[in-house]
């Protein structure tokens, strides 16, 4: 049976982009190209690239993700959140070919209290986030059977660093760390991601997904429970996002509603912790 052949935008470098090549390497031909072999912005040789390989499908792991940064870099942010899908839905409507494009619990204020479902409406309260919903619209506002978008959240994973990988990294250097207690996300393990992905693809859908682990933590919880994994023992001191100031506004609360994944592959993402551990002992030992 003949490999679809797929373009991973981000697969050299990026934290989703290389959990998608490794979870692609045996069933697709994946092309994982570097900064410096096609200009992602220039629709023609785009074009050119995708009918000479005969590519079939896009995943888009590219952003700008600097969210703090972002307030200061606002043309930046937008260009690589907002341009580049612009341009990718152009080449892929023409060509008829899937685009899977990665977005961000950050659309969200944080003010609900109950997990976010894919019919809310996205306020955004950073520049990071705004210009990633911006993205999403220019998508979405023109929906077609071959666009998936996945808002997913809290990423954790191998092949680049991360937040897990840096508070293991401290706690084998400190006796304790100062962590957020006042932020509820859903961590997500970047293999889990690109399997969950690949199964939507699987069932040939379209449209808006939420996509994370199961379960929510705060980072405060994620900190303790990588340190205990990894056999560390470094105290962890909540503390609030008062006292941890940062630039850019964060939702207090951005818990992901997973269930259109569900019901569309009758499949629940695995708790975070669970996969937390797997990340722990496979990769930080």
């Amino acid at each position: 049976m003949e490999k679809r052949k797929a373009l991973i935008l981000g697969g050299k470098t990026g934290l989703v982009g290389q959990a998608l090549a490794h979870e692609m390497n045996k069933d697709w031909d994946a092309i994982c190209p570097g900064r410096n072999d096609i200009d992602v912005f220039n629709a023609a040789q785009l074009d050119e690239f995708i009918r000479d390989n005969k590519i079939e499908f896009i995943f888009n792991t590219v952003a700008y993700t600097q969210v703090d940064q972002a307030e200061d870099e606002q043309e930046s942010a937008l260009k690589l959140n907002k341009k580049l899908p612009s341009v990718l839905e152009k080449v892929c409507s023409l060509r008829n070919i899937y685009l899977i494009h990665y977005s961000t619990d950050f659309v969200f204020d944080g003010k609900k209290n109950t997990p976010y479902t894919t019919q809310d409406v996205p306020c955004s309260q950073s520049v990071y986030g705004r210009s990633k919903l911006e993205g999403e619209k220019i998508l979405l506002s023109n929906p077609r059977d071959k666009l998936i978008v996945i808002r997913t959240a809290w990423l954790f994973g191998p092949f680049k660093t991360n937040f897990v990988d840096k508070i293991i990294s401290l706690a084998r250097r400190k006796d304790n760390l100062d962590i957020v207690h006042d932020q509820v996300g859903s961590p997500t393990y970047t293999i889990d991601l690109a399997k969950y992905s690949l199964k939507l693809v699987d069932r040939e859908t379209s449209g808006l997904f939420h996509l994370t682990n199961s379960g929510q933590a705060t980072w405060c919880e994620l900190a303790f429970e990588a340190i205990r994994y990894a056999g560390l023992y470094c105290k962890i001191n909540p503390i609030t996002s008062a006292e941890y100031p940062q630039k850019a506004a964060r939702p207090a609360y951005s818990v992901l509603d997973c269930s259109k994944y569900s019901m569309v592959t009758g499949s629940i993402p695995r708790p975070w912790i669970q996969s937390l551990r797997e990340y722990v002992y496979n990769y930080q030992q």
